[in-house]
């Protein structure tokens, strides 16, 4: 059985993370409602997950895959870098961030999904199942 990657965190986020999930944003919870209680191909995601020095707004560990919903404040420029050094901290875990803007799910969830399966698909054809090695 493959063993589960160690994520390090901030014990100091988790209060931040907690409000954060008490204070979504009407695009985190439209996307939300498609991502909890497995609905996405059986994956278990996470709200508002607290990662290294940072939080994604979701996270699912099997696929190492983190989903990123931005309002208007990303087109700020010091947002913007403070976006990338996450990303590259992100990268530097193995995870594989995948973005979308506020507008982007309100207005277009479907095909917000579709490249969140996009990726599944991708994980799932380049990662050999457990259970057919060494047959």
């Amino acid at each position: 059985m493959k063993r589960r990657k160690i994520i390090p965190y901030n014990p100091k986020l988790k209060e931040l993370a907690r409000q954060s999930r008490n204070n979504s944003t009407k695009a985190e919870i439209i996307l939300w409602t498609k991502l909890r209680r497995k609905q996405l191909y059986g994956y278990d995601f996470h709200r508002q997950k607290p990662i290294d020095n940072y939080i994604l707004d979701f996270f699912c560990h099997e696929l190492m895959l983190g989903i990123e919903v931005d309002g208007y404040s990303h087109g700020i420029v010091e947002v913007y870098k403070k976006d990338v050094q996450k990303e590259q901290t992100m990268s530097r875990l193995g995870i594989q961030v995948l973005r979308f803007t506020d507008e982007q799910v309100l207005k277009d969830t479907e095909n917000v999904l579709r490249a969140i399966e996009a990726y599944i698909h991708e994980y799932e054809v380049h990662t050999p199942n457990p259970s057919q090695e060494g047959s």
